[in-house]
């Protein structure tokens, strides 16, 4: 835990003292080095919510449907978040917090497949049924989400701003290593906050 307190404090330091400023987005691209990580950090959560539903299904431990619906619940609040730094990206870049952008349309369909998951585990109270239910609905939600965050947002003009384009990836170095050890940063946090749930089972 402390490796990753002192990766988050000198990430933070990196992104308001060392960055630079990026062309067209001056500071404002410092959003993105908390609007990319939740947004990976979502997909991640995502992925591991639908491999702890198949584990269910295939062994019917019942601890296997609490991991699932845990990292759900991280994946949902992750987001969230990244939508609402979106939103404020957007508002400071094109002057209005959502205009329908693609990928705006997107992730606001994630946001209603999963929060439909959650919903449905409040509303059933069979804890047989209700892990057996969700985990089908998980593994059907996760199909979704390559299509929504990586795919469909590409098919449509988008006024969201991408770092890769056709010559590769369009960023200053400074910017791509702290953006990096971002991901790098949340994906170990997911991982602790994992292993405390599996601990706190046992």
């Amino acid at each position: 835990m402390f490796i990753i307190i002192l990766l988050t404090v000198a990430i933070i330091a990196a992104v308001f003292f060392v960055v630079p400023p990026a062309e067209g987005l001056g500071f404002l691209v410092r959003i993105i080095y908390f609007h990319v990580p939740t947004a990976w950090l979502a997909v991640i959560a995502f992925f591991t919510n639908a491999f702890f539903a198949a584990k269910y299904l295939k062994r019917r431990n019942l601890s296997d449907d609490l991991m699932s619906s845990y990292a759900a619940k991280i994946g949902f609040i992750s987001v969230i978040l990244s939508t609402i730094s979106g939103a404020i990206f957007s508002k400071l870049t094109w002057g209005a917090y959502w205009n329908w952008d693609p990928r705006q349309t997107t992730i606001f369909v994630l946001i209603l497949i999963y929060g439909a998951y959650l919903t449905l585990r409040l509303s059933v109270n069979d804890i047989k049924i209700r892990a057996k239910v969700s985990a089908i609905y998980s593994l059907l939600s996760i199909m979704t989400v390559p299509f929504l965050m990586f795919i469909l947002p590409r098919m449509y003009f988008s006024l969201h701003p991408s770092i890769i384009n056709s010559n590769g990836i369009d960023m200053d170095q400074t910017m791509l290593i702290v953006l990096i050890a971002a991901l790098f940063d949340v994906t170990l946090i997911f991982i602790y906050l994992m292993r405390k749930k599996i601990d706190s089972q046992n």
